[in-house]
C-alpha cells in the first residue's frame, strides 16, 4: 500500500503542487487547510506522514505540531517553513519535527526529505548494523567505523556523536538534540569542536562537507544512503503568502 501523506497548508496552489508532485511518486495524498481541518483528517483517515506549513489561520503551526505529537507520537512530520526563520525551524524540530524544507523548495529535495522521515519511522524499532553512505561506512555493532574501507580511530566522544547522527541519518539534529543524546555541555561550541573533528577524520574536504551537513542556524544532518551529495534545486514550488 502506497504511504498517505497528509498536507497542511492553507494555501490552494500549494496544495495543489504539492499533491502534482507527490501523486506522480506513487503518494497517496490528504489535504488540510487549517489546523481543525487537519485534527478531523487525522482522527478519520490512516495517515502516514504530514507536510506541515507553519503558517496557519487558526491555529499557531507549532501549536499543532505539539498536539499531532501528543495524539501521534511515531507519525513523521515534514515542516515547511520561510528561509529567514531559523528560530521556528529550531522550536518546530525541539517539538518532535522529523524535518523541515525551506520555501522556495525544489521537489527533488522534498522528495528526498520524505523518504528519509519514512526510513526512518521503519527503523525506529532496530539498528542496522551496518551503516554505509558515499566513502563512510559505520558497524554499529563492533563500533568500527571505515573510510574507504580503511579503519578510522574516534574517540569515545566522536564515535558517540555520529552513532546518533547515523541513528537518524537524513534527518536533521538541532545542536540541543545532539547534545542532550550525548550529554554534553550546553555550550553549542562544544559540539561544533567535535562536528569539526569527524570532518577532518571523515570528509575528503572538511571545508566542504559531503557527509556531515551543517544546517545553518539549526543543526546538522548525516547524509542518508539515497541522498544526493548536496541537494540540487528542482522546480520550486511558489510562495504566495507575503
Amino acid at each position: 500500500m502506497s504511504p498517505t501523506i497528509l498536507v497542511i497548508d492553507d494555501e490552494p496552489p500549494i496544495r495543489r503542487l504539492l499533491r502534482t508532485g507527490l501523486a506522480t511518486q506513487g503518494y497517496a495524498i490528504l489535504e488540510a487547510g487549517s489546523a481543525a481541518a487537519a485534527q478531523a483528517v487525522l482522527g478519520r483517515d490512516r495517515v502516514d506522514l504530514i507536510i506541515l506549513d507553519l503558517g496557519l489561520p487558526d491555529m499557531r503551526g507549532h501549536d499543532l505540531l505539539r498536539a499531532i505529537r501528543a495524539r501521534h507520537p511515531g507519525l513523521p512530520v515534514v515542516v515547511l517553513s520561510s528561509r529567514d526563520d531559523e528560530g521556528g525551524k529550531v522550536e518546530a524540530l525541539d517539538l518532535g519535527a522529523d524535518d523541515y524544507v525551506t520555501k522556495p523548495f525544489g521537489m527533488a529535495e522534498l522528495l528526498a526529505r520524505l523518504r528519509a522521515a519514512l526510513r526512518h519511522q521503519l527503523a525506529v524499532q532496530g539498528e542496522r548494523p551496518v551503516f554505509r553512505v558515499d566513502r563512510l561506512s559505520v558497524d554499529l555493532v563492533r563500533r568500527i567505523v571505515r573510510i574507504d574501507g580503511a579503519e578510522v580511530k574516534l574517540t569515545p566522544r566522536e564515535y558517540d556523536f555520529l552513532r546518533v547522527l547515523v541513528m537518524h541519518a537524513g534527518k536533521v539534529l538541532t545542536h540541543a538534540q545532539l547534545m542532550q543524546a550525548v550529554s554534553v555541555s550546553s555550550d553549542p561550541q562544544y559540539l561544533r569542536v567535535y562536528m569539526r573533528q569527524l570532518r577532518q577524520k571523515l570528509e575528503v574536504d572538511p571545508e566542504r562537507p559531503r557527509i556531515l551537513l551543517t544546517e545553518t542556524g539549526v543543526g546538522y544532518r548525516l547524509r542518508a544512503p539515497d541522498d544526493e551529495p548536496a541537494p540540487t534545486p528542482g522546480t520550486a514550488v511558489p510562495v504566495p503568502k507575503p
